[in-house]
């Protein structure tokens, strides 16, 4: 994933525990899906903890997307990789995804007593819009470090272009990731 050089060295790596803490708790029990779970990582492992650097986060998030599955956890996948390798990656996948999933199985079991509840419901339903509008204060959390000036036409442009080709024509999400790869090794980037 990164270099070497970029990895904290074995004495200034988080220690096991501290990762699966920090997964545990910000995997499990933050609301709104896996965009507002990604955006309180980002707080927590790279500006509060600084375990990791903007770029490696900005590259664990890009390869998330890429990879079939669970986004959350394969980016979790990758930040517990440049931590501590293979054991960092079983504690943070594990103690991401363990609490989350046992949530889960008590919540549908529960769905059955809400489906018909209208007040249950109209909870669902702005939940869901909260959802989407976590989702887009994630995006902005991350696209804003590239976002500067000299560079903004390429990140308006880059993201304005994904978005129409995923809602207007329907452009499966891995092609236009693909896609936007390929379109942003060719757009100059600004150097300061």
């Amino acid at each position: 994933m990164a270099s070497s050089e970029t990895l904290p060295d074995a004495d200034a790596a988080p220690s096991l525990s501290r990762i699966a803490d920090a997964f545990a708790r910000y995997g499990n029990f933050t609301l709104g899906g896996g965009s507002a779970t990604v955006a309180v990582l980002h707080r927590e492992v790279l500006e509060k903890r600084k375990w990791i650097s903007n770029d490696d986060f900005t590259l664990c998030f890009a390869l998330a997307r890429l990879t079939p599955g669970t986004n959350l956890l394969a980016f979790c996948t990758g930040v517990g990789w440049l931590l501590r390798r293979l054991p960092g990656v079983i504690a943070a996948l594990l103690a991401a995804s363990i609490p989350c999933a046992l949530i889960v199985i008590a919540l549908t079991a529960l769905f059955d007593r809400w489906q018909d509840n209208s007040i249950a419901q109209a909870a669902i339903h702005g939940a869901v819009a909260a959802a989407v509008a976590i989702t887009a204060k994630t995006s902005w959390t991350i696209a804003k470090p590239h976002y500067k000036s000299g560079n903004r036409l390429r990140v308006i442009l880059i993201g304005a272009a994904a978005f129409g080709l995923s809602v207007g024509l329907g452009v499966p999400a891995i092609q236009v990731l693909l896609l936007a790869g390929v379109v942003g090794t060719f757009l100059p980037i600004a150097r300061p």
